[in-house]
């Protein structure tokens, strides 16, 4: 069997260092961790692939930019036979306050363009979330502006500190489930 972690962001260096690309930290951690030596491109993403468990883990890191990042993962999900119920998605989250991580299984997009490619690729948005609380931009600051920013050196180092619990996150989903995490990450 084979499941799948996605980090969502976009990439190159100019959107580094911003807040929407914290899937993209939480997934290179997560490779780091479960020591990933090799990552190829294949589909419109750089996949790194290892053993968890009994199960095949493809880690993915979508290259198409966060609004078509569902192309890359449901060609990906396709190669790989991994159905939606089985991918676990990573991601930023504006309607979280800052600090905060969070786990789910489906819902809606939330305004959240790479959930909406996600989903309307996918045929679904059954599959789970680990949310990172990113809060709302400041003022009448658009959230497309905020999320795409440069952070500055102390809100780059709170994110920071979230990426090694947004990765915990995701492994307890992987070894006890999304009802589990829920109950870890989701209370207080």
């Amino acid at each position: 069997m084979a499941r799948m972690v996605v980090g969502l962001g976009n990439p190159g260096e100019e959107y580094e260092n911003t807040r929407h690309n914290v899937g993209f930290m939480v997934v290179d951690l997560l490779a780091e961790n479960l020591r990933v030596s090799y990552w190829k491109d294949e589909a419109g993403a750089k996949v790194g692939l290892v053993r968890f468990g009994d199960d095949d883990l493809v880690l993915v890191k979508p290259q198409t930019f966060m609004n078509l990042s569902g192309k890359a993962v449901a060609k990906l999900a396709q190669t790989y036979e991994v159905e939606p119920r089985d991918v676990v998605i990573v991601h930023d989250d504006l309607d979280l306050p800052e600090e905060n991580v969070r786990v789910k299984r489906g819902g809606g997009h939330g305004g959240h363009n790479g959930l909406r490619s996600l989903a309307e690729s996918l045929g679904t948005g059954d599959f789970a979330r680990v949310r990172i609380g990113i809060g709302r931009p400041p003022g009448r600051q658009d959230p497309s502006d905020f999320v795409l920013e440069p952070m500055r050196r102390e809100v780059a180092e709170r994110l920071a500190e979230m990426v090694p619990h947004a990765a915990q996150a995701v492994i307890h989903v992987l070894e006890s489930g999304v009802d589990s995490a829920m109950q870890e990450y989701n209370a207080g």
